[in-house]
């Protein structure tokens, strides 16, 4: 949520600088994440004068370009080349000189240059308004009507301004502070001074209403107000409207609909402004309508209604608003329109946060609405937009102020003692203080007595229900920073450790991974339907009840479906060599019950290296991250592990690794019918690790030992087997029959061709051999060669190459 610096001044007086006051915020319970400072005038309009044209001429080049000489006060005229269409002699223009950086009002700054421009040198650039932040209008430049001297300036000619925005991490219960009232109320209790409140323009009402209005649900309505205004005329905002609503981030649109976002900003109650013309039968009718229902809202988009849907309709019980989250189309305010029903309602935060989930929409209105807005706002919002709308737009009060509210909210009362503040703050404050910060937050204190009292508690601080929750109002405002902390502190019971410390492993895993290269991903857990139903991997998903977007409707099965979103947008972005990897969960069902998983999944695709010029690049390949796998293993003390090929969709080839037999995990080229539903044209090889069995057979008491005396010796051996004998099986055999003297084998060479059978590869191996403890004489490496040979040729059939 963002606050204005400024904005904020208008509702109390402080003196703090805006660092200061962010530490202030944030101390009250209002964390400032961030405080960015903006300017009225993006830049400043640094570098941009007044110029004079002084000649124009065709450009010979183009048709559409024009030759200017321009006086902008310096020693010699200036040549710029122009293709505005209303450029012309005599005209007093803007210039932004060569080295100036300009900010249009749409695209990013960019920096002037002296350039040629079709053969013809240009010094500078002649500006339309939205070149320079101004404004939106692009037909032509801006034409001055001025007798500044030219060379001055520009920035003389404009208001300027600038602003400090706070970027507040607004907690779901803090619905009392989404406006700049609401942070100045904290303000108010922290300085001990009163607030400024908006100045209302006396009213004329009339006492009479050409708008009936309805309410047939007053548990999800419990209050709806609003008043008629006729004679209205939509036009562009004023420049300090304009400027209030940028300075937090929004685009203005026009008068009527800024006032509208005016007040909800200000005082922090939404309210929605109706075309009255369009509201057939001059009637207003608060109710539901049937399932599946069709309804147009203003971004275009037609909807499916729920029966759960609280509507504002029409007398014709045609929607025209979706209650508290989004207007219609049809009724909405137009350049047109000329009378207006202004709505300020208060909704209940259960039906609009069931609402807003189902239509995967997060607005102004549904964010306070979801959180408890005000039910005593209604009226002053209507009487503050009411007021501007006269001031800014015209017209008058048609009607009286409607206001609906059978059942009025009661302010909640919680009993206290003092005693409780001491125990939970951990420091005895003074009895008054604690009722002077309560009264100062606008809770009012009843039946005070030695020992305790009755708070009064506002309806808009719908959080505080409890004892707890007054004791941390009155903590907040006192200052966590104020209670002192024991140096003594001690306790009478010590926390139980377990020895395995899970997170530990990930730390060091990921650490292992990120030393060879890797970059961690954190993807969601949520995911689009539409992955499992193109390509299915795993059993059944688990679907989100009020899931808040269509693509984010069901907990993923596998991990790849949102790690080749990763991947995908990376490629996309010129990044197509990646090394990544992920600890993540998936989620199945399965008959009535619910299986949750967690993986390591690692994942190469791309080259090897990027382009240079010491080494010579090529793609990753399916060894690339079994070698990976396999030192990872080593690594975290995983030995003893066999691998097998296995068959599955996820993958074109894939081999599968196990100890005692339970699987470790999967690694293998990703089919390239997942990949193409992600638009990925380029291999992508992936491993899916069971975290819970690499948890469990983690080791990490790594033993250090001496390095050796005694040489190893290097012996090579060239196989001709089957094609269908493993690397794996052949090193296997190799440690059962070798335990004592056989250190490592490595293959080095594999060869399939016309040279031997068909049906048949050889692999050339080495085998190294070593004796901790003396040199191996040639009768002991003999021994140990012959034996493996006879294994071999025994056991696999092979035939040995001497």
């Amino acid at each position: 949520m963002k606050i204005s610096y400024n904005w904020l001044k208008e509702y109390i007086d402080f003196n703090q600088n805006p660092e200061d006051l962010g530490e202030i915020l944030t101390q009250t319970g209002l964390e400032v994440e961030g405080i960015e400072q903006v300017e009225k005038i993006p830049g400043g309009l640094a570098g941009v004068v007044v110029g004079e044209v002084k000649s124009c001429e065709q450009h010979p080049n183009a048709d559409k370009l024009k030759v200017t000489k321009v006086d902008i006060g310096a020693e010699k005229l200036s040549d710029i080349v122009c293709g505005a269409p209303n450029v012309a002699s005599g005209q007093k223009v803007l210039v932004a000189t060569v080295n100036s950086t300009i900010y249009p009002t749409n695209g990013e700054p960019f920096k002037i240059k002296k350039a040629k421009i079709r053969g013809e040198v240009s010094e500078g650039m002649i500006c339309a308004e939205d070149e320079i932040g101004l404004g939106t209008e692009h037909d032509g430049i801006m034409v001055l009507d001025t007798d500044l001297p030219n060379g001055t300036p520009a920035i003389q000619l404009f208001e300027t301004g600038e602003d400090h925005i706070f970027e507040i991490g607004l907690t779901p219960n803090r619905g009392d502070a989404t406006s700049h009232m609401g942070a100045a109320r904290d303000l108010k209790a922290f300085f001990k001074k009163e607030l400024t409140l908006p100045q209302v323009n006396d009213l004329k009402i009339k006492k009479e209403n050409p708008i009936k209005v309805t309410v047939e649900d007053h548990e999800a309505c419990p209050r709806f107000s609003g008043i008629y205004i006729k004679g209205i005329e939509v036009k562009p905002s004023p420049d300090w409207l304009q400027w209030k609503l940028r300075s937090i981030g929004l685009d203005p649109i026009n008068n009527i609909v800024d006032i509208s976002n005016y007040v909800l900003h200000s005082i922090g109650q939404p309210n929605h402004m109706y075309d009255a013309d369009k509201i057939d039968g001059n009637e207003i009718i608060v109710k539901r309508l049937p399932k599946k229902t069709k309804f147009i809202t203003l971004d275009e988009k037609e909807r499916e209604l729920s029966d759960k849907d609280l509507m504002v309709c029409n007398g014709k019980s045609e929607g025209m608003c979706i209650a508290g989250v989004f207007g219609g189309l049809k009724s909405g305010v137009k350049v047109t329109t000329k009378n207006i029903f202004v709505e300020s309602a208060y909704w209940h935060p259960d039906g609009i946060r069931s609402t807003a989930q189902y239509h995967g929409l997060s607005t102004d209105a549904s964010f306070r609405y979801e959180r408890g807005a005000d039910p005593e706002m209604t009226i002053p919002a209507v009487q503050l937009a009411t007021s501007l709308i006269l001031e800014l737009a015209g017209g008058e009060i048609a009607s009286d102020i409607v206001d609906i509210y059978p059942n009025k909210i009661k302010p909640a009362e919680i009993e206290i003692t003092f005693q409780n503040f001491h125990w939970l703050i951990g420091k005895e404050l003074p009895n008054e203080r604690i009722i002077e910060i309560l009264n100062w937050l606008d809770i009012k204190t009843e039946n005070v007595t030695e020992t305790g009292f009755r708070a009064i508690v506002p309806a808009y601080r719908s959080d505080v229900t409890r004892p707890a929750d007054l004791v941390e109002e009155v903590l907040r405002i006192y200052g966590f920073n104020e209670i002192e902390l024991d140096t003594e502190f001690s306790t009478d019971y010590l926390a139980e450790f377990d020895e395995f410390e899970p997170y530990r492993v990930q730390e060091d895993l990921s650490k292992f991974l990120a030393g060879k290269g890797f970059s961690e991903i954190l993807t969601n857990s949520l995911t689009s339907p539409d992955y499992f139903k193109k390509f299915p991997l795993g059993s059944e998903p688990v679907p989100m009840l009020n899931p808040s977007s269509e693509d984010l409707a069901v907990l993923k099965t596998s991990p790849v479906y949102t790690a080749l979103q990763s991947i995908a947008y990376n490629i996309n972005r010129k990044s197509p060599n990646l090394k990544f990897f992920e600890i993540g969960r998936t989620y199945q069902k399965s008959g009535d019950e619910f299986q949750e998983t967690e993986w390591l999944s690692i994942y190469m695709t791309g080259d090897t290296l990027d382009n240079n010029w010491l080494e010579e690049n090529r793609k990753v390949g399916f060894h690339d991250l079994t070698n990976v796998i396999q030192s990872m293993f080593k690594y975290a003390g995983i030995r003893k592990f066999n691998s097998e090929p296995e068959e599955s969709p996820q993958f074109a080839y894939e081999l599968t690794f196990k100890k005692n037999g339970q699987s470790l995990g999967t690694v293998g080229r990703l089919n390239d019918s997942l990949l193409r539903m992600y638009g990925i044209k380029q291999e992508v090889f992936c491993a899916q690790l069971n975290w819970s069995a690499i948890k469990k057979n983690y080791k990490s008491d790594i033993a250090f030992e001496p390095i050796p005396k005694y040489p190893e010796v290097k012996r090579d051996l060239s196989l001709v087997i089957d094609k269908q004998v493993s690397y794996a099986q052949i090193e296997d055999l190799a440690f059962k029959q070798e335990k004592k003297l056989l250190n490592r084998i490595n293959l080095f060479s594999v060869y399939e061709g016309e040279k031997i059978e068909k049906g048949k590869k050889a692999y050339a191996i080495s085998f190294f051999l070593q004796d901790k403890f003396k040199t191996l004489t040639d009768k002991q490496i003999d021994r140990t060669m012959n034996g493996l040979m006879s294994l071999y040729e025994r056991e696999l059939g092979a035939v040995i190459r001497k």
